[in-house]
């Protein structure tokens, strides 16, 4: 008996022959095979079609079994790598979770920048601790003002009381402008901190002592009750910074009434004068100095008189200026005599007369005898020799006689002052006596 074509399946590695595919030809008619046969065959197939759709199910469910083992490792061991951490930033908790080992990896994943005055606990190189805090504190320059001295100083502390512990102060040992709990991050002002300190002032024959928390030399004084006046004397400045073991000595002052009288100078005024020769001076107008009562009240610390008030002042006389006229004419130039001969006269002079004066003002032999020739001829050496009819007066003649007074106020009467005088008027313009007495031989003066 031969079988019609029959469709294997495969269903997962089991074949599978259908009942209808075992005795159904191509055209859909039954073949020549006796039913019996046909239906052990197709209970037979049935039952290896019903263990093979157990066994797939059965492969299927393994294979789920183990995707699902596979995906569920997975997801265990990702989720066993994720860190939960608490991050502590500028007072504020926030809990996290985070991948990164280390602790700068967490900083850099949350996007903070620290700098290496920030406080990092624990250490950015530190490991992330699992279930545990992450601290940073950003650091913030406090300006303190301790006892009056400026400081600037950089803190990663919450609190002022922190702050100052760091920089040695504690607070509970000192005054604070503000509240030792104060927030540093709000500050917006200086923080004054005032140290106790033991406190001197000598003043009034006594010692007063305190311990004290000023900033100065004057609060100080001001707490212990001591009132100090303008005049007084104070051995440190009161603006100065109170220090600790600090004595300050006080100096009262005392007033005194008094009377004086005060000498005003006067003053000199120079006036040209082109009627006298350079290096020639006249006073005119002689001066006058003046005076004053004054009354006044002094100020006196320890007997020095510090300071004085004037309460009245009366004057007695107004100073005088003196006018001093100031020669600008310029001297004639000496006339250039000719030469002429040495006159033959003595040189031999009596002691203490009137030529053994120019003697010791002339010492050389011709010149002395030219100027004993000339005088000769114009008044004998008479001192008070005077010519009526052109005013020239004394032994040189001069004319005026008034100008010899730039000699001396003596040229009325003194050989020496005249003399003086002659000599400087015969250098002037004809350089020797010499020279004059040539002049005198040409034109008869000189």
């Amino acid at each position: 008996m031969s079988d019609s074509p029959t469709t294997i399946r495969m269903i997962g590695s089991v074949p599978f022959v259908s009942e209808t595919e075992a005795y159904v030809g191509a055209s859909g008619a039954p073949t020549g095979v006796d039913a019996p046969a046909l239906t052990r065959r197709a209970l037979r197939t049935r039952r290896c079609e019903e263990r093979a759709r157990r066994r797939a199910r059965r492969w299927r469910g393994v294979a789920k079994v183990g995707v699902i083992a596979m995906v569920g490792g997975g997801i265990g061991g990702i989720a066993s790598q994720h860190k939960p951490v608490t991050l502590v930033l500028v007072g504020e908790r926030t809990t996290l979770t985070t991948l990164a080992s280390s602790v700068s990896g967490l900083l850099k994943e949350r996007g903070i920048e620290v700098s290496e005055r920030d406080l990092v606990v624990p250490s950015p190189t530190a490991p992330v601790p699992r279930d545990g805090d992450v601290v940073v504190r950003t650091a913030r320059e406090l300006e303190l003002e301790i006892d009056g001295r400026s400081e600037r100083v950089w803190t990663t502390a919450a609190t002022v009381e922190d702050a100052l512990a760091d920089v040695g102060v504690r607070a509970q040992d000192v005054s604070l402008s503000v509240s030792r709990s104060a927030a540093v991050e709000r500050l917006s002002a200086p923080v004054e901190v005032r140290t106790p300190k033991e406190f001197v002032a000598q003043v009034d024959g006594e010692a007063l002592t305190t311990v004290t928390d000023a900033a100065t030399v004057g609060e100080a004084l001001g707490e212990l009750g001591v009132a100090v006046g303008e005049a007084d004397v104070v051995s440190v400045p009161l603006t100065e910074t109170a220090a600790d073991g600090m004595t300050v000595a006080v100096t009262r002052s005392t007033a005194q009434d008094g009377t004086e009288i005060v000498t005003d100078a006067f003053d000199v005024i120079e006036e040209e004068d082109p009627t006298l020769l350079k290096g020639e001076k006249k006073v005119e107008t002689k001066g006058r100095a003046g005076e004053r009562i004054v009354t006044y009240t002094a100020t006196m610390v320890e007997g020095t008189e510090v300071d004085r008030e004037v309460i009245t002042e009366v004057v007695v006389t107004t100073p005088r200026s003196e006018v001093v006229k100031i020669g600008t004419k310029e001297p004639p130039k000496p006339a250039v005599a000719p030469k002429a001969s040495i006159p033959n006269v003595s040189v031999a002079v009596t002691a203490g007369s009137a030529k053994a004066i120019a003697r010791d003002l002339v010492p050389q032999d011709d010149q002395f005898k030219c100027l004993v020739a000339l005088w000769d001829r114009e008044s004998h050496w008479n001192t008070t020799a005077a010519n009526k009819y052109s005013g020239a007066y004394g032994i040189p003649q001069a004319l005026p006689g008034s100008k010899m007074a730039s000699a001396g106020d003596d040229w009325r009467t003194n050989p020496k002052t005249q003399i003086k005088w002659g000599l400087g008027y015969i250098k002037g313009r004809y350089d020797t006596p010499c020279g004059a007495w040539s002049a005198f031989q040409s034109k008869g003066w000189y």
